[in-house]
């Protein structure tokens, strides 16, 4: 009997395939407002073991958050669901792009028994886009919502959702399962689209959002953009306008972070002075809540932000009984 042994190393697969042959991008000093520092408190680690335990991944990990020291060391977690592999390539985004694998029946048990393990008031779930899925996914949000509200039925839920692009029926599925906040991000101004989302289309993701008011008018609304993509300021107040015309609640507002050389480049920092001005602007423009500053990200603070949220929802009611 022979035994053949291939000793030939192969390379590991690259995280970002469509990006390996783009030339390398400036990468811009960071100034000291945006500087973190790295996570080693006991929670921290105590949230990643409940993570790992459960063979759950977070977009805190796969998007590389400057937050995730902050929100793990309070057992904050935001759960990413359907794999850690998009079927789309942003060219702001850090979750690696390539062809899924099938959909993991226990994950919604799963994320249910983390939730109940950390103890949490409120939960964020995001998911990778799943363009290969006849429902993007749809009927798998529902049904880890399904399992979150069996286990923790104090526990408040806050989706982040793709877009459905062509995807017929499945906002639907995703807003009759009652989350408590339906969140789907435009990410950028409608001129930046095509080099910065170009799977995605602008208006469809502002019809999606003015579509789940018209499902259910009591559910939370919120969307979020980066900002330091190039964009200027008359763009994005009229982005803002555009998210109050479809009656989005919440806004946020972040400054983008290049992930590596390959990604699109950061043209510039915008100042937390800027990011103020933007709050406020927002605020007059008739958003129950906003989030404007540097390092803000969409499931940042989010279960304070929640409880502030309905609280600014039942004064502006009491104020116009």
């Amino acid at each position: 009997m022979v035994t053949v042994l291939d000793n030939v190393s192969r390379p590991p697969r690259p995280r970002h395939p469509e990006k390996a042959h783009r030339p390398d991008q400036e990468v811009l000093r960071k100034p000291d407002w945006i500087r973190v520092k790295a996570p080693t408190s006991r929670g921290y680690l105590e949230t990643r073991e409940i993570v790992k335990s459960n063979r759950l991944v977070t977009v805190c990990e796969e998007a590389g958050c400057p937050n995730i020291g902050e929100c793990w060391d309070k057992k904050h977690a935001t759960f990413m669901i359907m794999g850690e592999i998009c079927t789309r390539a942003c060219a702001f985004c850090n979750v690696a792009t390539g062809i899924p694998g099938p959909l993991d029946e226990e994950e919604p048990a799963n994320v249910a028994k983390a939730v109940r393990q950390m103890g949490l008031n409120h939960v964020v779930i995001t998911s990778v886009d799943r363009d290969d899925l006849a429902d993007g996914g749809a009927e798998h949000f529902a049904r880890v919502i399904r399992a979150i509200r069996e286990t923790s039925p104090d526990t408040t839920i806050e989706i982040l959702t793709p877009d459905f692009l062509r995807k017929e029926g499945a906002l639907e599925v995703v807003v009759a399962a009652k989350p408590d906040v339906f969140n789907h991000n435009l990410e950028t101004v409608p001129s930046k689209y095509l080099t910065v989302r170009p799977g995605a289309r602008y208006f469809h993701s502002m019809r999606l959002l003015q579509r789940v008011k018209e499902l259910d008018p009591s559910m939370f609304t919120k969307s979020g953009i980066m900002v330091g993509l190039g964009e200027e300021r008359n763009e994005v107040l009229q982005l803002m306008d555009d998210l109050r015309s479809a009656d989005v609640d919440f806004m946020t507002i972040g400054q983008y972070l290049q992930p590596t050389r390959k990604h699109h480049p950061v043209k510039r920092f915008v100042t937390p002075e800027e990011f103020k001005s933007y709050e406020t602007i927002a605020y007059t423009k008739g958003f129950l809540m906003v989030s404007s500053s540097p390092l803000t990200r969409s499931s940042h603070h989010a279960g304070e932000d929640f409880a502030r949220l309905k609280a600014a929802r039942e004064a502006r009611l009491k104020l116009s009984a």
